[in-house]
């Protein structure tokens, strides 16, 4: 999302007090393996969903509970053992098909020898806090309007053990689904893969131990069968953080959750043991790669920079195609005086506030006579707002029969030398795409731009696009 970062150093600064004390220490204590089976009756225990719900129904941040003499429980998925979680139990409803988790802070470490993945476990609520912690559903002591780790001592007094260990069943769950009622769940991501640019390279990135990688890895993984993509996070502390992703595809055992500013969804592996990247096949497009030119033809063959398009209607006319494969968002006119400006009347796609469990948008030109042009090339400018998890792709095909029910089932190639603008890059502003070549195209063809997001927070931003001109000599 493009946000002004203001403040987020000073904040990650305080972060890093606090987690340069996620150093492993082994001196703990073993615990202790003779228990008897809590005796709470099944009238004292509430549904997890049922803690959410008080705390959505509330007007304070935070619900302390007192006298009610009511458990929830529920079965640990998350492991401290790698590293990759700190001072927290995630807790779902179920051990397979579960509809409710939520992050239980405990002021210990390690938790696994006493909490390992699988473990039933029964929490009294009486003294106990619900409220969000980095944007999920959290249990702990109150602090103020937040929720605090229960202190070391009074762990098992709130945490009671059962003797069941029940195996966990990942959830499956696709990208473009994740909800916020799905975060703290133990999931599966069936057929993804990491971003090319991490792996297909002579040394593909570790997890989490790259110059850059301050307090987590965030390393981009991409469903084959959507497009849709989303960030695994590591820990820099993890134990596995200095191993190289894997350039394959398959399928990730992880738990679902928010990033640390509650910016974007987010998940993370136990160990590498939630990898299954067993098909060699991967499923990058193909790639447009003549380069870049230091010049543009003085001929024209295309060009539009949306001033003749009505504002707020979908832009039709100069030979476009405005196709929506999924969703209820086309491609748009606007106009924006504001501080995110446009170019005058620019086009926009977005599915913000739009309901759409998958927005796909295409804007295609008419057929480019490329066959018989000499030194073509296109240059275009692209901005954004909130793009979050949503993406705009530039594509080329020459194999399209004109026909809008056809452009999903023709070949599309990624015209990957374009800039195109950042997820970072500050949102007032406009970035030139460079003057990209075409010459190594030897026939005509059409130049989509491509619109990727939904309905839900994370992925509902929206790009813009202008004065767009493909030239030749």
């Amino acid at each position: 999302m493009k946000t002004f970062q203001l403040n987020k150093i000073f904040t990650l600064l305080i972060a890093f007090v606090v987690l340069t004390s996620c150093v492993k220490d082994d001196d703990f204590d073993t615990p202790n393996l003779n228990f008897d089976e809590p005796d709470i009756s099944a009238s004292d225990i509430i549904e997890i969903s049922a803690v959410a719900g008080i705390l959505a129904q509330s007007s304070e941040p935070v619900v302390t509970f007192s006298e009610t003499g009511k458990y929830i429980q529920g079965y640990v998925v998350s492991s401290d053992e790698g590293g990759n979680f700190f001072k927290q139990i995630i807790v779902q409803d179920l051990p397979e098909n579960p509809t409710r988790g939520i992050k239980v802070l405990v002021d210990v470490s390690p938790l696994f020898v006493s909490y390992e993945v699988g473990r039933k476990v029964f929490i009294q609520l009486d003294g106990l806090t619900v409220g969000t912690s980095n944007g999920v559903l959290a249990l702990g002591v109150r602090d103020g309007n937040s929720v605090a780790r229960i202190p070391f001592p009074e762990r098992e007094k709130f945490i009671l053990r059962s003797n069941t260990v029940a195996e966990i069943v990942p959830l499956p769950l696709a990208i473009e689904n994740f909800t916020l009622d799905k975060t703290n769940l133990f999931i599966r991501l069936t057929d993804v893969q990491f971003n090319r640019n991490d792996v297909l390279i002579d040394t593909p990135k570790t997890f989490a131990a790259e110059p850059l990688d301050q307090f987590d890895g965030e390393r981009i993984v991409e469903s084959c069968a959507s497009g849709s993509s989303s960030i695994l996070s590591t820990s820099t502390f993890a134990s596995f953080k200095g191993l190289r992703l894997p350039k394959e595809r398959g399928s990730l055992d992880v738990i679902l959750t928010r990033d640390f500013f509650d910016d974007f969804f987010t998940f993370y592996l136990n160990s590498p043991a939630g990898i299954n990247f067993d098909n060699t096949e991967r499923c990058d497009p193909t790639e447009v790669n003549c380069g870049l030119a230091t010049t543009a033809g003085a001929q024209v063959l295309f060009s539009d920079n949306f001033e003749t398009q009505s504002v707020n209607s979908p832009i039709s006319g100069n030979g476009w195609t405005n196709f929506i494969q999924a969703g209820t968002k086309p491609w748009e006119a606007y106009v924006d005086t504001g501080s995110n400006a446009s170019l005058g009347i620019s086009a926009r796609c977005g599915s913000f506030n739009s309901g759409d469990a998958s927005t796909i948008s295409w804007l295609v030109t008419p057929q480019i006579p490329l066959s018989t042009a000499t030194a073509a090339t296109i240059q275009f400018k692209t901005s954004n707002s909130f793009s979050d998890g949503s993406e705009m792709e530039v594509l080329f095909s020459s194999d399209w029969d004109g026909v809008p029910a056809n452009i999903t089932s023709a070949t599309w190639d990624q015209l990957s030398d374009a800039t195109l603008v950042q997820d970072s890059t500050p949102f007032p502003d406009w970035i030139f795409s460079g003057i990209v070549d075409l010459s190594c195209i030897q026939a005509n063809g059409y130049f989509a731009f491509k619109y990727t997001g939904s309905g839900q927070a994370a992925f509902d931003g929206t790009y813009e696009l202008d004065e767009i001109v493909i030239n030749a000599q």
